[in-house]
């Protein structure tokens, strides 16, 4: 271990190699388990997380990246900003309930992280926030990493970006406050022996105002003038630090980390003020699978030697968003194998790298830089349909016309009541699901529970009077893996699990080459549901955008190209449902806001080939067929015109958790197609009373025109039990009748 930062990873997986922390988070919340269970179970986590870093040989291993349910949730903790209303009879109980929301109050708002599929709390910071050290987690966790052995280099997520993040009156101007507490913690840790700390401030590889930027700098120039203290290394993963890398280095931190993967080399030589100082060069990518070219890394990292006072390496953000182990896999293809690299994996090519840069590149650096001969799958048939698209494969006939051939087709009612599509993946789905892996169900009979369930699903949305109905979706594991499972160009992980938000986690597909549909995906569902009803079911379709969101996509063409192969497919399986009679078709992009890029200048190639990529997908469709989209937990302001853009027929988005601020968007652009701004946040397991739900309704009907108003859940029902889903179905359907007597 090196006195310095050394060869580091920035971050790294805390749900457990086989969701561990779920497990436990969930069982206790079900109160099936103790507070101590729980503690003890997030105890053996972070122990094998900092001897397996300390073990594999990095210089410098990071702590209190543990967490459990979210870092910005934690730094409200740790700083005293959770809100009183959420104060249980002690702090675990508290915080969860502020994740998660309680029977008299709603959770905190929630939203993405940036360009991530991750999602963060939204702080909520006024001129009555009363900033204090309210916690000693980061301490505990330096202590506890210490018994072990291992000198840890504690992270916390930096004043400034957690200012940033937070909703209330001017955040940013209760910046010296907060200050104070990070001067406090600055201390308690120095008094622990701490040599470094880490700030992360990844709210600065998106573009700030001069304002946001003088806040950048006059914090550190605080924090770094504190006595007696740690040393300093401020990270700003997801892309270039543009102007605020002279800001950094202008103060007496001393270390910066670069995302040079996001980034590049650009521009950082010419900063003087970084020859002081140790640069950490993050050329490993903390966000995708890809095996690394070392010899390429190393070239990166060796030119900026000279342009501070030391270059070390490191990953280009925490690994946070990838799966813990390529060893663990059994069933990927050797040809795919050989191209990737998960956490553990990427750790040692950090390793590598180290010793390469402070050694030269010999011994066992020269078997691990040979990079494999596997080329990705090509299909030259799809290549050769995406080159021939021409802009009118991406138009729909005129709205109006849309509109009035599915009223007379329809004849739904004003205020329509739909959900978004899964219903609540039961123990007896995920028992068959595993029955049929393990071979204890044949494909028949498998077929037949999954059938049974559809039925049960229908005749509850019927009894509970929805208007437009979905199959529920038992048989899908996950939205966009399901998809990946019946699309060539992917393929699918067994442990692959990335944390999404607290216990929810995701097995991300990994899309290694061109992506074609061998048949027909959805059809034989939605068709078998339809059958059940004379009310309208929608196919229920993960959009272009979605699936590369959620996919580790390959990185050696165009996002464009890889999403409108995907739009075809999806293209093919439309045709197919309209063939089989079915009038609503959902195409679902909740991630359209994520891939945008944090540079503004970045953002208009990105939106015409996302919303291109939907269009194409989409246009084939007869204008009797209405196409539903769905987006959740975004900044919708951002993209609006991306989603007015999309055309589709209607658009269904979250709205429950921030009391419908997106109606004053939607007024404020004129949007002129149909909206469901979600009543019920699904995302806890608060069902919301009928007076709360149908104020929403009210307020969503005195925005949008009845006739082009939905009424909705956020999003999907998927992780949410029975006993919450319906009567929170039925709150939903008897606001929207209420309301819609009123218009009569």
């Amino acid at each position: 271990m090196t006195s310095g930062i050394g060869a580091t990873v920035l971050g790294y997986p805390r749900i457990g190699p086989r969701r561990e922390l779920k497990r436990a988070v969930e069982q206790y919340w079900a109160g099936r388990i103790g507070r101590d269970a729980l503690l003890a179970t997030a105890k053996e986590l972070r122990t094998s997380t900092w001897l397996e870093l300390h073990d594999a040989g990095l210089d410098s291993v990071p702590s209190n990246t543990f967490s459990f349910y979210d870092q910005v949730l934690d730094t409200a903790a740790l700083v005293g900003a959770v809100p009183a209303r959420y104060r249980q009879d002690n702090d675990l109980d508290t915080y969860f309930a502020a994740a998660r929301g309680t029977d008299e109050v709603p959770p905190l708002e929630m939203t993405k992280w940036f360009d991530t599929n991750y999602h963060y709390l939204v702080p909520e910071i006024d001129q009555d926030t009363v900033f204090f050290l309210a916690g000693g987690k980061p301490i505990e966790e330096y202590r506890e990493a210490k018994a072990l052995g291992v000198d840890t280099r504690p992270v916390l997520l930096g004043p400034v970006t957690f200012l940033l993040l937070a909703k209330g009156a001017d955040p940013l101007a209760r910046l010296d406050d907060l200050l104070a507490v990070y001067v406090e913690l600055l201390g308690a840790l120095a008094a622990e022996g701490v040599s470094w700390v880490q700030f992360d401030e990844p709210g600065f590889a998106a573009d700030r105002t001069e304002e946001e930027l003088a806040a950048l700098g006059r914090a550190y120039e605080r924090l770094a003038a504190v006595p007696n203290r740690p040393k300093l290394l401020v990270t700003g993963f997801y892309g270039p630090l543009g102007p605020a890398l002279p800001v950094l280095a202008g103060t007496d931190i001393e270390a910066i980390a670069v995302d040079l993967v996001a980034g590049t080399t650009e521009g950082i030589a010419s900063v003087p003020a970084l020859r002081g100082k140790t640069l950490v060069a993050g050329v490993i990518d903390g966000r995708n699978v890809w095996r690394a070219d070392l010899r390429a890394a190393l070239a990166k990292a060796v030119s900026l030697l000279g342009a501070a006072d030391e270059v070390v390496v490191g990953t280009s953000s925490t690994l946070l968003h990838v799966p813990y182990d390529l060893d663990a896999e059994t069933g990927l293809e050797p040809e795919v194998r050989s191209r990737l690299a998960f956490a553990r994996q990427k750790v040692r090519e950090v390793v590598l790298l180290g010793r390469a840069l402070r050694e030269g590149a010999t011994g066992e650096w020269a078997d691990e830089a040979v990079q494999p001969t596997a080329e990705p799958r090509r299909d030259d048939a799809v290549r050769a349909k995406v080159a021939a698209l021409q802009p009118a494969d991406r138009l729909r006939a005129p709205y109006a016309e849309r509109a009035a051939a599915q009223d007379a087709s329809l004849g739904l009612p004003p205020l329509a009541t739909t959900t978004i599509g899964s219903f609540p993946q039961t123990g007896e789905i995920r028992t068959a699901r595993a029955g049929l892996r393990t071979g204890d169900l044949t494909q028949a009979q498998y077929d037949e529970r999954m059938r049974a369930e559809i039925a049960r699903v229908i005749k509850l949305q019927e009894d509970i009077g929805l208007d437009v109905l979905v199959h529920g979706e038992p048989e899908r594991n996950d939205m966009v893996q399901y998809f990946a499972e019946h699309l060539d160009g992917f393929a699918s992980t067994e442990l692959g699990w990335v944390q999404s938000y607290g216990s929810r986690c995701v097995r991300p597909p990994i899309i290694h080459g061109d992506v074609t549909r061998p048949k027909p995906i959805t059809v034989d569902w939605a068709t078998y549901a339809q059958s059940l009803t004379s009310k309208p079911v929608k196919g229920m379709l993960t959009g272009p955008v979605t699936i590369l969101a959620w996919s580790f996509v390959r990185d050696d063409q165009p996002l464009g190209q890889t999403a409108d192969q995907v739009a075809l497919a999806l293209r093919d399986e439309i045709a197919d449902l309209e063939a089989a009679g079915i009038q609503i078709i959902q195409v679902d992009e909740p991630a359209l806001r994520e891939l945008l890029p944090l540079h503004a200048a970045d953002q208009p190639e990105y939106l015409e080939w996302s919303v291109g990529s939907f269009q194409l997908a989409v246009a084939g469709a007869a204008p009797a067929t209405q196409i539903h989209t769905h987006l959740c937990y975004s900044e919708f302001s951002e993209v609006i015109d991306a989603i007015d853009g999309l055309g589709a027929d209607v658009t269904t988005i979250e709205a429950a958790r921030s009391k419908m601020e997106v109606l004053e968007d939607l007024r404020a652009t004129g949007f002129s197609r149909g909206v469901g701004p979600g009543v019920y946040d699904i995302h806890s397991p608060r069902v919301p009373g009928q007076d709360e739900v149908t104020d929403l309704v009210a307020a969503a009907a005195a925005a949008v025109p009845p006739k082009r108003l939905w009424i909705n859940p956020d999003c999907g029902l998927k992780t949410r039990g029975y006993a919450e889903v319906e009567p929170a179905l039925r709150h939903l359907v008897t606001a929207a009748r209420k309301v819609r007597e009123t218009l009569v």
